[in-house]
């Protein structure tokens, strides 16, 4: 589904939203609409083509007003990770190149903290983290996925 902004009302009435997503906080709400439908969307410029994330009301490479949502291919690469350490153990925090662009930060789950690396393909999945049931956008191996392994569905 891609939904325009300027025409939202009419658009986002198979989402259930009874009002315009855009009036609560802006294209976030429109975004964590999606997440809590299991789904992952990024957006896209009419105007250059360019693909956005986060998400924006105007297009950061050319400033149109014209973005629609598309579902990624869920691909990506790790740019850069980091493990944090606590008590409670260790976990990463990873920026991951997306293979229409954007460059975001997530984590990569379903093998040990120190094992994502950088160059490491990876694909995209709604989940949650521990105890919080806010739905996020993950990543797990490429290799995983293949096999049935790692988080989420």
């Amino acid at each position: 589904m891609t939904v325009d902004i300027a025409n939202a009302d009419d658009q986002f009435d198979d989402l259930g939203a009874t009002d315009n997503p855009f009036a609560e906080n802006g294209p976030d709400h429109c975004f964590r609409v999606y997440l809590e439908r299991g789904e992952f969307y990024i957006q896209r410029c009419e105007s250059c083509e360019q693909h956005v994330f986060y998400p924006r009301i105007c297009c950061p490479h050319c400033g149109s007003p014209q973005l629609n949502w598309i579902k990624p291919c869920g691909r990506g690469v790790v740019y850069s990770t980091s493990v944090p350490r606590s008590k409670e153990g260790a976990w990463n925090i990873a920026l991951v190149d997306l293979a229409e662009g954007p460059r975001m930060m997530s984590r990569v789950v379903g093998i040990p903290a120190e094992a994502v690396t950088i160059g490491m393909p990876v694909e995209a999945f709604v989940g949650t983290l521990d105890a919080d049931p806010t739905p996020v956008v993950l990543f797990r191996p490429v290799g995983e996925v293949e096999r049935g392994l790692g988080h989420g569905p």
